[in-house]
């Protein structure tokens, strides 16, 4: 069923996005939505998909040309896996027109903006790296909401070459979305995010491959309840996307599973053991951080 809407005053003339799923999908709907949006343009490698958001009202159209369509762009965003990105960096810097703005949505800054300076050139300035801190385990632009970024938070990692103007432009975007937006350095974000956010979803691949390996893995899946869900949810997200993302933030990601290690082995030994208190203890620490936590965001 197609989305419609009215318009109203327009932020954004026209906004192209790369890679029109979850992610890209929801930050159209969510600007339509907000009626601040003229036209929105779709590029990306499946034409079915491409397809598929033009009839779920996401896009106006699939674009064709990149020279045409990203020369009287306002706000490009590129919403591929993070390994797509360079080579759509060298595809539309060419063309760039002098107001357009490019942003991202990708999971680690560091590689991101290391492309960004080997091809944007002097028009680095024109891109304001981000990370909408939002998602799901489906993919796609059938996945793709208006809601998705309501109430989430953006971290905008901005370059010291960035107009202040500019940070500003793309910050509202994010905020037109329902988003609260904070800045990170790039370096900040990814050591933060490799915690927080690359380790958990390393761990719960691990674990669901692990159970897959076994002779009895359908006998052990027919017992698995909320517990075994509610950890292995996001082993359903993107391989690919979740490929690129521990291959771009290898050595921090590196560190937090080394330190991750480390205290499974004190888990183990306490274990081994039989030390109830040195488990209890480990386990009342972390119930109270996570219910503070929960409490609080």
């Amino acid at each position: 069923m197609q989305v419609k809407f009215v318009m109203t005053q327009l932020h954004f003339k026209k906004i192209i996005i790369f890679g029109v799923g979850l992610i890209g999908g929801s930050f159209a709907l969510a600007l339509r939505r907000a009626n601040a949006v003229g036209e929105v343009v779709g590029f990306g490698r499946s034409a079915e998909t491409l397809k598929q958001a033009q009839q779920l009202g996401i896009i106006h159209r699939i674009g064709v040309d990149v020279r045409v369509e990203v020369s009287d762009a306002d706000l490009i965003l590129l919403a591929t896996p993070v390994g797509q990105m360079p080579a759509i960096m060298a595809q539309i810097v060419p063309h760039l027109g002098a107001h357009t703005l490019v942003t991202d949505g990708g999971s680690t800054k560091c590689d991101v903006v290391q492309h960004a300076y080997e091809n944007f050139g002097v028009h680095v300035k024109q891109f304001v790296p981000a990370h909408p801190i939002a998602g799901g385990e489906k993919s796609g632009a059938a996945a793709a909401h208006a809601a998705l970024y309501q109430g989430k938070k953006v971290v905008l990692t901005p370059l010291p070459e960035n107009m202040p103007e500019s940070v500003t432009r793309v910050q509202s975007a994010w905020e037109l979305c329902g988003a609260s937006v904070s800045e990170l350095t790039p370096q900040q974000h990814d050591e933060v995010f490799a915690a927080v956010s690359h380790l958990p979803h390393l761990l719960s691949f691990a674990l669901v491959h692990d159970i897959s390996q076994r002779d009895n893995r359908d006998l052990l899946l027919s017992f698995a309840a909320s517990g075994f869900r509610d950890f292995t949810r996001i082993a359903a997200s993107s391989p690919e996307m979740w490929r690129d993302i521990c291959l771009a933030n290898r050595e921090a990601l590196l560190r937090e599973v080394q330190q991750y290690a480390d205290e499974l082995y004190t888990v183990y030994q306490a274990l081994e053991k039989s030390d109830a208190a040195r488990l209890e203890e480990i386990f009342r620490v972390a119930s109270g951080v996570r219910s503070n936590w929960t409490q609080n965001n």
